[in-house]
């Protein structure tokens, strides 16, 4: 029995932790661009590499070898992690901290569902209700106003939603889903030099912008993903997907509480509707299960 609650205390403690550090991604992100301390290709290539630098000692430490960076992963779902780091940073030029995390997890759910529609998944009615209820969310996000994100910053977040969607269903069932983000990871660093050619800063970072970078790809990125393996060893599937509606709402909350950003009522609004509506899919999927 005392073993059973250690084991429910330290998958609660750890899937906290990775929590914060998902939502510390948008928070690092958004304060680095914001101050101009650091362009959006820069902060990609410094998260994409310190990322990778930690999953590598993750992998040292657990076994004493990093030979499995090479042997795992692949090219294909590195540059699906490629695109939603690029497209991550560029779209928090411009877009609120929490705003982008809802547009971000939005897209990686939708995405995510979407693929299961194609490949013959059938839906109940609850979950159409929350599909549609979902999209009405994204849309009235997106319409034309004083409060409304930009148009091109929202639409990039969106891709780099859907590339983090196709990651995660490409890397599904990985049997050592450490040991193929490091993989992941150390390919991705290959389609650095591409966007170096297309984006070349035209000031060299500052100190705090690197350090903002690093401790993205290394704590909030790498450690963050290699806590989030752990605790799902603990978590039933159903609260595995819901206990990330939380990334947006944090996000958001340190948004407002760290760089006066406003809370509209569009946002909250959108906010109810967007993850409500997800709830009522992955948690009709997981009962279905």
């Amino acid at each position: 029995m005392g073993g059973l609650l250690m084991s429910a205390k330290r998958s609660l403690v750890l899937t906290a932790l990775a929590m914060l550090a998902f939502a510390a991604n948008s928070v690092l992100c958004r304060l680095a661009l914001r101050e101009g301390a650091i362009d959006a290709a820069s902060f990609t290539a410094v998260r994409l590499l310190s990322g990778a630098l930690m999953l590598a000692l993750i992998l040292l430490l657990r076994d004493r070898q990093v030979k499995a960076m090479v042997t795992q992963g692949n090219h294909g779902s590195a540059l699906a992690l490629f695109v939603y780091a690029a497209g991550f940073s560029l779209a928090y030029v411009a877009l609120a901290t929490g705003t982008g995390a809802l547009l971000l997890f939005g897209a990686v759910q939708a995405t995510m569902v979407g693929v299961g529609l194609y490949r013959g998944e059938r839906l109940a009615r609850a979950q159409w209700l929350g599909l549609a209820l979902a999209l009405s969310g994204l849309v009235a996000l997106m319409l034309p106003g004083a409060t409304a994100p930009p148009l091109a910053a929202a639409i990039v977040m969106l891709v780099a939603g859907a590339a983090w969607g196709v990651y995660s269903l490409r890397g599904k069932g990985a049997a050592d889903a450490t040991a193929v983000t490091a993989g992941n990871f150390l390919r991705a660093l290959i389609w650095l030099l591409p966007l170096a050619l297309f984006a070349w800063p035209s000031q060299w970072p500052k100190v705090s912008g690197l350090l903002y970078a690093a401790l993205s790809g290394a704590l909030a990125s790498g450690a963050g993903y290699a806590t989030w393996y752990l605790a799902l060893r603990g978590l039933a599937s159903s609260t595995a997907a819901t206990v990330q509606l939380s990334v947006p709402v944090l996000a958001a909350l340190a948004g407002v509480l760290w760089m006066d950003e406003a809370l509209t009522l569009r946002l909250v609004l959108a906010s109810a509707a967007i993850l409500g509506g997800i709830t009522l899919v992955i948690r009709r999927v997981s009962s279905a299960k």
